[in-house]
């Protein structure tokens, strides 16, 4: 999913403000040339607006068939009729589900996830800890919403609906009715499977967060009674087999299991639907309603969109790593003259994961655009579909590429590596997040600014922790968002750009369709360089460190030296959180003369004394910002013809101030 965070004018205000103060205060040099931490202006935006108002394609009625060949181990099949009800806006649905079981013993009970009723009331807890906002879309008067399990039965006809249970393993909270238990008659002995039905039904909130309606567009993510994954022994480090429940959080997404989807969908005569994986059947049109047949494989997850007044385009693409996918485009018709920079997008994104990283399997690709007020649906990835932000402007700047961009990158890393989010969620975002960046920088030359993305952590935190256990949403993206992937780019700067492009590829290609773990990511890192990481991941993946090296102090005082008046400098530099070493320094003194060094960063601190035909003026700290992860770049140059207490009062006040802004302005 993709963060929106950054209020840009007051960042910039700040620093103008500091550049007058530290001018004022004989800092200025410290904001000048190649030893400065500044902000990088914004690129103007040169992409080039296509031809005016295309007109609207008609939907193919070409019917595809699956391929015979499996890639993923399919624990699941479902198969799916569901009817909307545009007046009411609600989902009527029947399903059919087979669950095999994938373990060594056998098993009694299965979880289904029933995530509609995260919107039920302010009381679940999905609404207690987003206090009903998700980024900045908030909850309406209308965005209530419900799940409600009509039938529940075998294929005998024995009904299960007494044995099914609201659980709450996570917090306890009893008015959370996201997750339920269902003891079933008869264990399912290992390598067989059970196979169940229901018939139930969604109301859709007014959408603020992922599913809903907004006007006559609906987005249905997360609608259908789904089972949580049962993980075999092995699977992220499990010791014991058994199931990975949680129920629906404020800051989650989710975690499935592989299988196929057969999904007919039922919508008024003059809507157009967009979904994961193919049509298998023509459309058919009977008393004004439209039915689709849809069908995916080896996807851990099914969601589709509908509008009267979507826009349609299709393109075919295919390049190394993309034998043959077609791009379906569904527009809000503010943005029809944008339609061949939607294309570019995904074209760019796909060709780019597919050279770096590996194969795009799927013959499909949907790209919706949510209309004006319907952003709490966009920026969202489910399997062979995403959808970009909302259609709030005629003309988006570059957020338009990177929202697509972003939402492809899941594909890969949320898609078929499959990672868990609800414990784990940096494996994707932080994964995504970096390759996004890669290709904007590739295809639009759009560079990331990272020292100030570092500058916003403010509160670093563990990566591999429950999503949950966060402090609020703004705490869970600066982390797993930008931290994660400030943690990727200082490995990269330790191996180089080739070599982090070949772990990247050999993790996904190892776990794709396997639901890895940051264990596993460690231990590929290791096997593709040779060296251990222990120290990095415990620090920074495992731990929550920044990368923090300070000037401390500076002493210069004249001495005699073989009859000649020389000066002494004497500079301390203390490291102030992890260790990503090596540390470059610089010393200018008062002659024009630089002495640069280097320290290995181990230690808690160092002591450079140096004696010179002139005194020192400044020593400076990484002036090339090479350490991605040094979140306080403002204590890595000092003067030295200040009095010792001005630099400090100066230094810990600009410093709190620059924290306590960046942590108003995070995301």
């Amino acid at each position: 999913m993709t963060p929106r965070h950054i209020k840009r004018l007051l960042l910039f205000v700040l620093v103008a403000v500091l550049l007058g103060v530290t001018a004022r205060e004989g800092f200025g040099d410290a904001w000048v040339s190649q030893y400065t931490y500044a902000f990088a202006p914004t690129k103007a935006n040169t992409a080039q607006r296509a031809k005016p108002a295309p007109q609207s394609t008609a939907e193919p009625d070409s019917v595809m068939q699956p391929k015979p060949v499996e890639l993923s181990k399919r624990v699941v099949e479902y198969h799916i009729d569901v009817q909307l009800n545009e007046e009411t806006k609600t989902l009527h649905g029947e399903q059919t589900v087979t669950w095999t079981n994938p373990g060594q013993n056998p098993v009694s009970e299965l979880y289904f996830h029933l995530y509609p009723n995260a919107f039920q009331s302010k009381d679940s807890t999905f609404m207690r800890e987003s206090g009903g906002q998700l980024r900045n879309d908030k909850a309406t008067l209308a965005s209530t919403g419900s799940m409600r399990i009509h039938t529940f039965e075998t294929t005998e006809g024995e009904s299960l609906l007494p044995r099914l249970h609201y659980v709450q393993p996570d917090d306890g909270n009893m008015n959370d009715q996201t997750l339920a238990k269902l003891r079933l008659p008869e264990p399912v002995p290992t390598g067989a499977s059970v196979t169940l039905r229901m018939k139930f039904e969604v109301k859709l909130p007014e959408v603020f967060a992922r599913m809903g309606y907004a006007g006559d567009f609906v987005m249905a993510g997360q609608w259908f009674p789904k089972l949580a994954v049962y993980e075999t022994a092995g699977t992220r480090g499990r010791s014991t087999e058994g199931w990975n429940v949680h129920q629906y959080h404020g800051n989650s997404e989710f975690y499935s299991d592989f299988g196929i989807y057969s999904v007919k969908i039922n919508v008024p005569a003059s809507y157009k639907v967009a979904a994961t994986g193919f049509q298998t059947k023509p459309t058919t049109v009977t008393n004004d309603r439209k039915t689709y047949q849809f069908y995916a494989d080896d996807v851990h997850d099914f969601g589709w969109s509908a509008s009267p007044n979507f826009l349609y385009a299709e393109e075919p693409f295919s390049t190394d790593g993309v034998p043959g996918v077609r791009i379906k485009l569904y527009l809000d018709p503010l943005h029809a003259d944008l339609k061949d920079r939607y294309l570019h997008a995904a074209k760019s994104a796909l060709a780019k994961y597919a050279e770096w990283y590996g194969s795009y399997p799927y013959s499909t690709l949907s790209i919706v655009v949510p209309p004006k007020g319907g952003n709490g649906a966009g920026g969202m990835e489910y399997p062979t579909l995403v959808t970009a932000f909302s259609a709030e402007n005629e003309n988006p700047g570059y957020e338009l590429e990177r929202t697509v961009v972003h939402e492809i990158g899941h594909q890969y890393w949320y898609g078929m590596v499959a990672t868990n989010e609800f414990e784990e969620a940096w494996l994707d975002e932080g994964f995504t997040s970096y390759a996004e960046d890669k290709v904007m920088a590739s295809e639009y030359g759009v560079e990331p600014n990272l020292p100030a993305e570092a500058s916003y952590m403010t509160a670093p935190a563990p990566l591999k922790q429950l999503s949950w256990s966060y402090d609020n949403h703004n705490h869970y993206a600066e982390n797993v968002y930008m931290r994660a992937k400030l943690v990727l780019v200082g490995i990269e700067k330790q191996v180089g750009a080739p070599t982090m492009r070949k772990i990247l590829r050999t993790y996904f290609q190892k776990y794709k369709f396997k639901h890895p773990s940051t264990a596993d990511f460690q231990r590929v890192v290791e096997q593709v360089t040779r060296t251990k990481w222990n120290e990095y991941f415990s620090q920074f993946v495992y731990g929550k460190e920044m990368a923090d090296y300070a000037v401390e102090s500076i002493h210069v005082q004249p001495v005699e030296a073989s009859g000649t008046k020389q000066y002494e400098s004497i500079v301390l530099i203390k490291k102030r959180g992890g260790t990503n070493g090596p540390v470059p320094i610089v010393f200018q003194f008062a002659d024009g003369t630089t002495l640069p060094k280097m320290w290995d960063g181990h230690e808690t601190h160092i002591q450079f004394k140096m004696v010179h035909a002139s005194p020192l003026v400044w020593a400076a700290i990484d002036p090339q910002n090479t350490n991605v992860l040094d979140n306080k770049h403002i204590n890595n140059f000092m003067k030295a013809d200040l009095p010792e207490k001005t630099r400090t009062r100066w230094s810990i006040a600009v410093s709190k101030l620059i924290e306590g802004l960046f942590t108003s302005l995070a995301w």
